[in-house]
């Protein structure tokens, strides 16, 4: 294994991590604050994605694709919100996890009629397609780059929103007393309506800067909502350094077990066995690591105070 392998590897997983992390955050405020199990969240980093796709094949512009796809997402949030998440609000996690499953069917179905079954290509800016030399012997995306420049100026401003500003100061009135909240005058529901959108525009924002490197297709929300889920539980319900720090953890665990675990098992078994069961041992490392946090800190590493 060399230096230069072990570095791009490393950076590709903390560019896997934070774009995990930015869906995960906007998740976990939402279960953590709101207390509602949202099942739909993939399908709004799908529907990011989608949007920008499509404005990037309008106008050419990655920047406005990026930015309309946060903003029409947001919208359709900001509608979700109040005609269902709130009223979901008000019953039980299993009412919860129907609702809102239900909202992934219609919207695998809503895509499939604007943009029809066939993924859609949604194209990197020119100016981001070619390699940038960080060392004599790496060269490295330059696109890849800025998705980690994103991702860790995201993490450091939603921090600094939640724990500096006054808006962060009422979220998390909100999340420790709801209804100590509503007596001293926090609009709970605006709160809650604010925090949603939030959520999705992260998650829109996501899908518009993974689409380029990943498919854009029906049901791309759904394979990684398994991931993110993983991520938060990891990291602990309703905690950002949590989201965080768990992100990071499966991009850098997801990333290397898919580098290095098939080469490995070609010193121990025949080519063909390390290419069939390298990856599947790459995709259940993960859940193993799930597993191994949960047996001795079972409310995630960084649990939210209550």
């Amino acid at each position: 294994m060399t230096s230069t392998l072990l570095i791009e590897q490393l950076l590709n997983g903390l560019q896997f991590g934070l774009m995990l992390f930015l869906i995960a955050a906007g998740l976990t405020l939402v279960f953590g604050i709101m207390d509602i199990m949202n099942l739909a969240h993939g399908s709004l980093y799908m529907a990011g994605a989608y949007v920008a796709a499509d404005v990037m094949q309008r106008t050419g512009s990655f920047m406005a694709a990026v930015l309309v796809a946060a903003v029409v997402t947001g919208l359709v949030a900001a509608v979700l919100e109040i005609v269902l998440i709130r009223r979901l609000a008000v019953r039980d996690h299993l009412a919860q996890v129907l609702g809102t499953y239900a909202i992934i069917l219609i919207a695998d179905d809503a895509v499939k009629m604007i943009w029809g079954a066939a993924p859609v290509m949604l194209n990197m800016p020119a100016m981001l397609s070619g390699p940038v030399r960080l060392t004599e012997e790496l060269l490295y995306p330059a696109y890849r780059i800025m998705i980690i420049a994103v991702g860790l100026a995201v993490a450091v401003g939603l921090y600094a929103f939640v724990t500096r500003t006054r808006a962060g100061v009422l979220v998390r009135a909100g999340a420790s007393n709801r209804q100590m909240a509503t007596l001293m005058g926090v609009r709970v529901p605006l709160l809650f309506l604010g925090v949603f959108t939030l959520g999705a525009v992260l998650a829109a924002v996501a899908g518009a800067l993974l689409g380029p490197i990943t498919a854009v297709q029906i049901g791309m929300g759904e394979d990684i909502l398994i991931l993110v889920l993983v991520c938060i539980v990891i990291g602990g319900i309703g905690s950002i350094r949590g989201a965080f720090v768990g992100a990071l953890l499966v991009g850098f665990v997801d990333t290397a077990g898919r580098a290095f675990l098939p080469s490995l098992l070609r010193e121990i078994a025949s080519p063909s066995v390390a290419a069939s069961v390298g990856p599947t041992l790459a995709a259940i490392s993960i859940y193993v690591l799930m597993a191994v946090v949960l047996v001795f800190r079972p409310s995630g590493l960084f649990p939210a105070r209550g």
